[in-house]
């Protein structure tokens, strides 16, 4: 991809109607999935949205995936653009003239299965954005390129996975690319995290518990097993690149992990401008002004970089591995995601 744009900003629309889900999805029923998914979505409509950012795999499920075998992971699989889901995603896109973007399996033309994002548009365009850094099964390839596009609301959007967004150099080369937004959804939260002072499991009895002691589940999802983990490094990818940020994520169980939703729409000083920490399914909506990325700290950054210091950026150093072995590195059994 290149980095190199004449996309101009100046003439487009000023602002952007967004709205970033969480919700808990049916490990593996696409079609119970899609109904939540087309719910929102007309919820969404009666607030005028022009945008909205569903979690990751949330048409296919998610972390149960790491538990099937290639032919049952290829099973649920499905061709995007032409796919069931996808097709989905478009007449509910064409219907209320918004763009919309979820997760699923992909089963690619070349017979590789990918964890990929489809963002479908109301004038009949299509993105698809495939994960960089996949590691929930060792049967999905990783993609390799970066995601950034045009909608028809006139604005530039880049499209980053979860642990996709946990390196610096893929939220700044997709700033570089012109990304005025960036989508990033997730599954995360509750995680059996390698790092002793990151992410830790949160107990199923306290999510079961959730109506009778409402405080314990809000302190888990606010706390720094959800909402004070991300906010140690989200905003930055958000500020240092001078972009609007939607996370979207999963909520609730997922196999034996607890998501902590926390769907949340960062402006580009890295401010949270609308946030959940709802224990159960839930939508934030926000008004996006890009007048704010004229000057901010991230924009006026990235016009003081010097590129050609950055060779090393480019270069091994020998210490690196794949991303499936970096995560589950400090388990000894059935890894858990981060």
């Amino acid at each position: 991809m290149a980095i190199m744009t004449t996309y101009d900003p100046s003439s487009q629309p000023k602002t952007l109607r967004v709205a970033a889900v969480q919700f808990q999805h049916a490990p593996g029923d696409k079609a119970a999935n899609l109904a939540v998914i087309r719910q929102f979505v007309e919820r969404a409509a009666s607030q005028a949205v022009q945008l909205i950012c569903f979690p990751e795999c949330c048409i296919s499920g998610y972390w149960h995936l790491r538990h099937l075998t290639r032919p049952q992971l290829a099973e649920l699989a499905e061709p995007v653009f032409e796919g069931a889901a996808s097709r989905c995603l478009m007449e509910l896109s064409r219907r209320h003239g918004m763009t919309i973007g979820a997760g699923l399996v992909e089963l690619g033309p070349d017979g590789g299965l990918y964890n990929t994002y489809v963002v479908a548009m109301p004038d009949g365009r299509w993105a698809r954005h495939r994960k960089l850094h996949v590691f929930v099964s060792q049967y999905l390839s990783p993609g390799d390129q970066y995601t950034v596009f045009d909608t028809p609301h006139g604005w530039r959007v880049g499209v980053l996975i979860c642990y996709d967004n946990n390196l610096v150099e893929n939220a700044r080369a997709t700033a570089l690319a012109g990304a005025e937004l960036l989508l990033a959804p997730h599954q995360t939260g509750g995680c059996n995290s390698g790092s002793p002072h990151g992410m830790k499991v949160i107990q199923r009895a306290v999510w079961d518990n959730r109506r009778r002691d409402p405080a314990a589940i809000e302190a888990e999802l606010r706390g720094d097993k959800g909402r004070g983990w991300l906010l140690r490094w989200l905003p930055s990818r958000a500020h240092d690149n001078g972009m609007f940020l939607a996370f979207s994520n999963g909520v609730g169980p997922d196999d034996d992990e607890v998501r902590t939703g926390n769907a949340m729409i960062l402006d580009p000083y890295g401010r949270i401008l609308v946030e959940t920490w709802k224990a159960g399914d839930d939508m934030v909506v926000a008004e996006l002004d890009r007048r704010l990325r004229e000057r901010c700290t991230g924009a006026r950054w990235l016009r003081a970089r010097r590129p050609e210091l950055y060779g090393p950026l480019t270069q091994r150093t020998g210490r690196e591995q794949d991303t499936r072995t970096v995560r589950f590195e400090h388990l000894t059994q059935t890894p858990t995601q981060d």
